[in-house]
């Protein structure tokens, strides 16, 4: 197998890929018991899904249209993660279904802290 024990296999890497695009489907289609979800899955952007090397766990990590109502809708995944990984099994030839947890990329707002203090640094002229 390539890949080194700090980075992703290409296995992993795929099956990711594959888990992220079920996620977004499944959200778009909207076919949720939970109401909160029924509402506002359509506002949910599946970012990156990591897989653990064996398969068995992956994490979600997702963001919100304009990161609102967050705190309503990361329980509401997680409460729902069943419906998701019913949809993985169902459409994806893979051994085990992984047990998913969804989590909030964070990688947005530190993009956005670094942009900013990039642009407060003052300009410098060069000196040759």
């Amino acid at each position: 197998m390539s890949g080194s024990s700090t980075g992703s296999s290409q296995r992993q890497l795929r099956v990711g890929e594959q888990l992220r695009h079920n996620i977004s489907e499944t959200l778009q289609r909207g076919h949720f018991d939970n109401l909160v979800l029924l509402d506002k899955a359509r506002n949910v952007t599946v970012t990156e899904v990591r897989a653990s090397p064996d398969l068995k766990n992956a994490t979600a990590y997702i963001i919100t249209l304009g990161g609102m109502d967050i705190d309503t809708i990361l329980p509401a995944l997680n409460e729902s993660a069943f419906t998701f990984q019913k949809e993985i099994g169902r459409k994806l030839s893979l051994k085990f279904t992984p047990r998913l947890r969804f989590v909030l990329d964070h990688s947005f707002d530190e993009a956005q802290k670094i942009e900013r203090i990039l642009d407060s640094l003052p300009e410098t002229k060069d000196s040759r």
